[in-house]
């Protein structure tokens, strides 16, 4: 092969290779992304929402730039999720619990007691079950990504020691705007009080309530031992959030866009668990220490308590369809099971 015909075959070569590079690059247009959470930068949110924008903006060579929005700056959960799919937001990460008014099938996360272990919620969430609620957002106008860990949840209040079912008569109890958790807590005997989270710190320091119920993590970073007293580890609920994209913006990003952001979701998805998990620990043992007085619920009290929730339990099952429900208490068996 002469010279000139030697450098005419690498130049094809070279541009061959090139073109997948050059055509993945022309595919990531500059785009600013606002995505907004609930809760503050330092939470165990913030620094996932942090994480996730950091990898966006590495994979797509600084193109696409996420702007983290925190403290419910635009707005609680059920607002930004109306401004995604109205296209006037593109991502956000909030509670499932939230979503129910949108998608029935999310109700079946508030479940109580549904999992034994965050090892549990995982393979469930990640695997068919978790990927078949996640695919009814889109109906709806909105793309599911990836399921977050808020954590198991626990309860507080400022009135006094709950260590057993009678105790929680007559506490007015902030929850979630969502009807599941209504009725856990009315069958349960507390007085449930539908509120967002944006308002919660002010009602429990007015004692417009009496308590609320969430993670370790984010009863700490929320401060809410400044205004609360008493907390029992009930567990009753493993609480997972969603990262949810604005289906007209996501339609509009090409493949190379959307992998960008599907794989930095994946990633942020096994930083912000095990960041979670890890804080957990160390939340619980600072909330004692900033004098908090903790009480364990037995496993006696706690099926008291589960046997009081059969009714919620059967109307769950009713709600999300009873495929569903079967499908998710076959694979907990199955997996329960295998230990």
């Amino acid at each position: 092969m002469n010279p000139i015909r030697r450098a005419v075959v690498a130049a094809a070569a070279v541009a061959a290779l090139a073109a997948p590079l050059l055509a993945s690059a022309q595919d990531i247009k500059p785009r600013l992304i606002r995505f907004g959470y609930g809760l503050n930068e330092q939470s165990n949110q913030g620094r996932a929402v942090k994480f996730f924008a950091e990898q966006v903006e590495k994979a797509s060579g600084g193109k696409m730039r996420v702007r983290a929005i925190g403290a419910a700056a635009l707005g609680p959960d059920t607002q930004m999720q109306q401004a995604l799919i109205g296209g006037a937001q593109e991502m956000m990460v909030g509670s499932t619990a939230t979503l129910v008014g949108i998608t029935k099938e999310m109700a079946l996360w508030d479940t109580p007691f549904l999992f034994n272990s965050a090892k549990e919620a995982d393979v469930i969430l990640d695997g068919p079950i978790g990927e078949k609620v996640k695919a009814r957002l889109q109906d709806k106008g909105l793309v599911g990504l990836v399921y977050w860990e808020n954590g198991f949840r626990n309860l507080t209040n400022s009135k006094r020691p709950v260590t057993k079912l009678e105790d929680l008569d007559g506490v007015k109890l902030r929850v979630m705007q969502n009807n599941v958790f209504l009725d856990s807590f009315r069958s349960l005997g507390a007085n449930a009080v539908p509120m967002p989270f944006s308002e919660l710190f002010s009602a429990l320091e007015t004692k417009a309530v009496d308590g609320q119920e969430n993670p370790f993590n984010t009863i700490l970073s929320s401060k809410f031992h400044e205004v609360q007293k008493y907390l029992t580890v009930t567990n009753h609920v493993y609480s997972p959030w969603i990262i949810t994209v604005s289906k007209k913006w996501w339609d509009g990003l090409s493949p190379a866009e959307q992998k960008i952001l599907m794989d930095a979701a994946r990633a942020s998805r096994d930083f912000e668990r095990k960041d979670t998990r890890e804080e957990a620990g160390r939340a619980l043992a600072e909330l004692k220490a900033k004098g908090m007085q903790i009480n364990e619920l037995s496993p006696a009290e706690a099926a008291r308590m589960r046997d009081r929730l059969t009714r919620v339990n059967a109307s769950i099952g009713v709600n999300v369809g009873m495929d569903l429900w079967n499908e998710t208490q076959a694979a907990l068996t199955k997996l329960r099971a295998a230990k």
